[in-house]
């Protein structure tokens, strides 16, 4: 997991619950919920690209040679899943197999930054300043870690 100091998890509390209908009730959420998760919707400040676990981890391990740092990215228990916080907007237009859109409408269990859970972790924890994993970057590590290269005429994962 990548770590922040108590200035980023501040910033990252913060940068979370401006995206809660309640960001009070949110912060609330998670001080005292003993799972320290709290469900926020998704669609608003950003998507969420959620991906098997293996191609997940793989892409990610990609995304970190391409970029300093990506944005967001969480993990389910038992890494069955990785998700990827990128621009409001890109799960509705995400083409790709075996990989789901949390967009407007949905709502994603977001752990508290700066505490372990037992279930969802951050294996990058939000920075705080709104960054989010560009999607054309996300799909060039994807076509990497699956071993082929990005098909023509496609960006970001978007329809051409």
């Amino acid at each position: 997991m990548t770590s922040t100091g108590a200035s980023g998890v501040k910033a990252a509390v913060e940068w979370l619950a401006a995206a809660a209908p309640d960001p009070d009730a949110c912060r609330w959420e998670w001080e005292r919920n003993p799972h320290g998760v709290a469900l926020l919707p998704a669609g608003r400040h950003w998507d969420v690209l959620v991906l098997p676990g293996g191609l997940g981890h793989a892409a990610l391990d990609v995304l970190a040679r391409l970029v300093d740092r990506p944005g967001p990215v969480l993990a389910d228990l038992g890494d069955a899943r990785v998700g990827f916080f990128v621009p409001p907007g890109t799960a509705a237009r995400w083409l790709g197999t075996g990989v789901r859109g949390a967009g407007p409408g949905s709502w994603v269990a977001v752990p508290h930054p700066g505490r372990a859970t037992g279930g969802v972790r951050w294996l990058v924890v939000p920075d705080g300043s709104g960054t989010l994993t560009d999607p054309s970057l996300l799909e060039r590590a994807m076509h990497e870690a699956a071993g082929g290269p990005p098909r023509e005429g496609r960006r970001g994962g978007t329809a051409s």
